[in-house]
């Protein structure tokens, strides 16, 4: 028993120390930063990364380092992985939409339908995890209403709390279904970015096969499948092909 008391508290007290590391990291690279040592902000950025100590500001800094670099796939990957920690974060959607001017391949989207666009406007716009979060607290909200209900003398609030234990109840099962939807399209949806100055996409995982055509750094593509060192993708318009795995980066 003593022995994971004490084992117990050496996790604990070494999640602190590295905690404190990754702030102190965190602090000398903002300062790197803002006297433009760019690559040196950069090094320190990753090792913070390595440290599992990952958040929307860690990737928007990294993204913001490479952006004054003029590396563009650097800066649209980070700017990407902080708004898949934070769909919600203003500053890297603001920053990402300057990254991608500095992409050549111009990509038109094809038409979403009703359930595309409410999924983006409204589903994705929170975390799976903040879906469920708000599951949590419907769920316990729903519980303390019924026994509210469940205990009150009056008619009066009787029916105040019956109805407004419903409604928890409904935002509960509203949420839970958000939350689901969310992981299935995290889990089905695996971006990447183009990392390769230019990268031919061909009709078969092979050296081979036709040249379909070509993308350049920068560009966001889905991951549909893999075959050995080769890796199937789909770009906005609807096109497909196999591009070497290499040549991208999954988000």
């Amino acid at each position: 028993m003593m022995k994971r008391v004490v084992l117990i508290l050496s996790l604990f007290f070494s999640l602190i120390i590295h905690s404190q590391t990754a702030n102190e990291l965190f602090s000398k690279a903002n300062e790197l930063y803002k006297n433009g040592n760019y690559n040196k902000a950069i090094e320190l950025y990753l090792d913070i990364e390595k440290q599992d100590f990952v958040s929307a500001e860690l990737y928007f800094n990294l993204g913001n380092s490479y952006y004054k670099l003029n590396k563009v796939a650097p800066s649209i990957y980070y700017y990407e992985k902080a708004l898949k920690i934070n769909p919600n974060h203003q500053d890297s959607i603001s920053n990402l939409a300057f990254a991608k001017r500095m992409t050549i391949d111009v990509i038109e989207d094809l038409p979403k339908t009703f359930l595309q666009r409410f999924s983006e406007a409204v589903i994705q716009k929170l975390t799976f995890d903040s879906w469920a979060t708000i599951a949590v607290i419907a769920s316990f909200l729903a519980s303390i209403l019924f026994l509210m209900y469940y205990f009150s003398n009056s008619s009066k609030k009787k029916l105040f709390y019956f109805n407004t234990s419903i409604f928890t109840v409904f935002v509960l099962l509203v949420t839970l279904f958000f939350a689901f939807s969310n992981y299935k399209i995290e889990q089905k949806n695996r971006t990447a970015i183009i990392f390769a100055p230019k990268t031919e996409i061909k009709n078969a995982p092979t050296k081979s096969g036709d040249e379909v055509f070509e993308l350049h750094e920068g560009t966001k593509v889905v991951v549909l499948d893999e075959l050995d060192n080769w890796k199937k993708i789909k770009i906005a318009d609807g096109k497909t092909g196999w591009i070497k795995a290499e040549d991208l980066k999954e988000i």
